[in-house]
């Protein structure tokens, strides 16, 4: 005679059916990329959501905007006034510079390094995991961007993207535990790998000798040996150098230049130009030669006074 409440397997049974079938979802996943298809399709649905979701934050962000004072909008301009006068001295320089450099480097038959098309992408979330250090941005394969790609922003290295889908991707930030970067230190061209630590405003340099030449305050870039990332990216100022006798090791902690906390927008590069097509880049070499016309007085006013609706590129989100 059956009973109305039929007894299932045990609580016990259970739990180990579903922590096996977990594990053997994890290691498809991990060796034979099973779920990549899937992966695809669950960031292109998730990514509409993503825009719907950062719609009160644009909304909120515009009237913000709008509420601003006019001494606060005039103060605003003329700082803006002043930084494009540096820039612009600055740019003009920099065309003879790129000249000579590549003048010297044919001299002495190196490569000359190619400039890095750009495209300006917008932060739409941020991983809520405290252990995870993770942006969505809103460029995705529509937009050529691809795993592995190199990120950065106004200030320095930002990470490089490791799941793209098709109008969004995942970027996984430099001081996450999983991510190593090779660097240099620009003072002695030592080279170095930089880790992540899981703390947000630390990186740190592993497996150096006590006696390696690296001090407070030296200046880390990207190295371009490791192949995603260009070479001379700054990535990070050193902060502490440690050599302790009963330690084989020095213990070096470095804090990013870019303020990953307060991201809003950031660069994707592409390093060969011809696998992005022919979408509108920002190119430094055409910034050179727009800056180079001297800019009749009446307009600058009017040019600052248009920078100052665009949005800055802050460090962090």
């Amino acid at each position: 005679m059956r009973t109305i409440f039929g007894r299932g397997p045990s609580l016990q049974l259970r739990l180990f059916i579903t922590v096996l079938l977990s594990l053997a979802g994890i290691v498809s996943d991990a060796r034979f990329h099973l779920f990549d298809g899937m992966r695809l399709y669950i960031n292109t649905f998730a990514s509409p959501l993503l825009h719907l979701a950062s719609v009160p934050r644009d909304v909120v962000e515009e009237a913000s905007l709008q509420l601003s004072s006019r001494s606060q909008l005039l103060k605003d301009n003329q700082q803006l006034q002043q930084q494009l006068f540096l820039l612009r001295s600055d740019l003009l320089r920099m065309a003879e510079l790129s000249q000579e450099n590549r003048r010297l480097r044919e001299l002495l038959g190196s490569p000359v390094t190619q400039d890095s098309r750009k495209l300006v992408a917008r932060i739409l979330s941020v991983d809520s995991d405290p252990f995870v250090y993770q942006v969505v941005i809103d460029k995705g394969v529509e937009h050529h961007v691809y795993e592995g790609q190199p990120v950065v922003n106004d200030q320095g290295v930002i990470g490089q993207v490791v799941s793209v889908g098709k109008t969004s991707s995942r970027v996984l930030l430099i001081t996450d535990i999983s991510h190593a970067l090779p660097v240099r230190v620009l003072r002695n061209d030592l080279r170095a790998i930089a880790s992540g630590t899981g703390n947000i405003n630390e990186l740190t340099l592993k497996n150096l000798p006590r006696n390696v030449d690296i001090k407070d305050g030296d200046i880390l870039v990207t190295s371009g040996m490791g192949g995603h990332f260009p070479e001379g990216y700054p990535v990070a100022k050193v902060t502490r150098f440690a050599n302790e006798e009963q330690s084989p090791f020095a213990e070096i902690k470095a804090e990013p230049l870019a303020t990953l906390d307060r991201l809003r927008y950031v660069l994707l590069l592409w390093q060969d130009a011809k696998s992005m097509g022919p979408l509108p880049v920002m190119s430094s070499a055409a910034t050179v030669s727009a800056a180079q016309p001297a800019m009749p007085a009446t307009d600058k006013n009017k040019s600052a006074t248009a920078s100052a609706d665009v949005p800055h590129q802050e460090g962090r989100q």
